[in-house]
């Protein structure tokens, strides 16, 4: 290949054009991003950024003098309009077209919205630096959408003084994606930090005056986030020819097409370990993808399937959060250590017959990483969690919940 293009210039682009020249590739790299700004870190913006603990120099990826020595034709601020699969070319906003030989597609999420304008985002560093300056003392906040976006930056703007209201569609915020029980232990967090926790409405629009609600209340506010999930950016995409399906359709490979990838956030690939079709928006995931995607797309053959076993990480006020696995669809949760009450415990999920998650708050990292390799391993759930896996006999002390489960983590 004479010509590698990877259009997205976040973690997984940037993974994927440091893994090429790692792996000896010595063509052209063309390195596509949509914004003015080298590749940055996404998960601080939400944490560290907004609470103002961190400023944006510390947020980049790279120093300038590193993408220098990638030997990259570095074309940020353009956005790709367009794919060309029968010519293998990239259209550009610019007007300008680059050919390639090989392809990864790494172009990431942007944010849903409602009706009415005012309102903030947060997917990117201007937008974070937007919101923080609109946060003191005082100042009233409204999250629309209670998920871990929404609660982070919930938590970062009681840091820094803001009034903060937080309305969420449904009865116990992020139960679709940990459990009723866990979900209620994060939501008691907000409320106990002095936000204003509103479950069970529905926000219509974006006014001048702040937010209505399905029965035409008002909640007013100074300034509004809204948190309520993304949409992959494939509309560049619509006339390629490639299989969109709520992302890119991959297969085990992450191969879109003959010569063509795809990772991170954009990228829908079947991931073998768990044997179902999945999009992660983690950003370990991003940078774990875009490596796999560059070595397959060199490889002579169809190269390695990426099966991983996803990582997620939250922090809100005095908790941190870790999580392994993929919670889709889990029919039981247990909780073998520590306690709910507490805001100190492992919580291990369960999927058929085996191990496929575990959530922790408050605990160390070395408690949860040996169930990674139960997940990693398929474990059996009678013999790791019956058994007491986690270094304590789970019988009896287990908090135990059947409920259907959500989006992975």
């Amino acid at each position: 290949m004479r010509h590698i293009v990877v259009v997205g210039a976040s973690a997984a682009g940037l993974a994927a054009v440091e893994t090429l020249r790692r792996e000896g590739y010595e063509g052209t790299l063309t390195l596509v991003g949509d914004e003015r700004h080298a590749p940055y870190d996404r998960p601080p913006l939400s944490k560290q950024l907004l609470a103002d603990a961190w400023q944006p120099e510390r947020l980049m990826l790279r120093t300038p003098g590193h993408l220098r020595a990638l030997g990259l034709d570095l074309r940020l601020g353009v956005a790709a309009t367009g794919l060309d699969l029968a010519d293998r070319a990239v259209r550009l906003a610019d007007g300008s077209t680059v050919a390639y030989d090989g392809l990864v597609i790494a172009t990431g999420v942007r944010p849903r919205r409602l009706p009415g304008e005012g309102a903030h985002v947060l997917r990117s560093l201007d937008d974070a630096l937007t919101l923080r300056d609109g946060l003191a003392p005082g100042r009233r906040l409204v999250v629309v959408g209670a998920g871990f976006l929404g609660a982070e930056a919930a938590a970062a703007a009681r840091g820094l003084g803001a009034r903060v209201t937080l309305l969420e569609p449904a009865p116990v915020p992020l139960a679709h994606a940990v459990g009723e029980d866990v979900g209620r232990v994060l939501a008691q967090a907000h409320q106990d930090h002095g936000v204003e926790l509103r479950t069970g409405v529905t926000v219509t629009e974006v006014t001048e005056e702040g937010v209505r609600l399905a029965d035409g209340e008002v909640v007013e506010a100074d300034e509004i986030l809204v948190a309520i999930g993304s949409l992959p950016n494939t509309g560049w995409l619509a006339d390629s020819g490639l299989a969109v399906d709520d992302g890119v359709v991959c297969d085990e490979y992450c191969a879109a097409a003959p010569d063509v990838y795809a990772a991170g956030d954009v990228a829908r690939w079947h991931n073998p370990l768990f044997g179902v079709s999945m999009r992660i928006e983690h950003r370990t995931n991003a940078a774990e993808q875009g490596m796999a995607a560059a070595r397959n797309l060199l490889a002579a053959g169809p190269g390695r399937p990426f099966a991983p076993v996803p990582f997620f990480w939250s922090d809100q006020y005095e908790l941190k959060i870790q999580a392994y696995g993929h919670l889709r669809g889990h029919d039981e949760i247990a909780v073998v250590e520590g306690a709910l009450a507490e805001r100190r415990f492992l919580a291990v999920y369960r999927t058929g017959d085996r191990v496929t998650g575990v959530v922790a708050a408050g605990m160390p990292p070395k408690a949860i990483r040996h169930w990674r390799q139960a997940i990693a391993s398929g474990a059996a759930w009678r013999e790791a969690v019956g058994t007491g896996a986690a270094g304590t006999s789970a019988a009896g002390a287990a908090v135990r919940e059947t409920a259907p489960g959500g989006p992975s983590l």
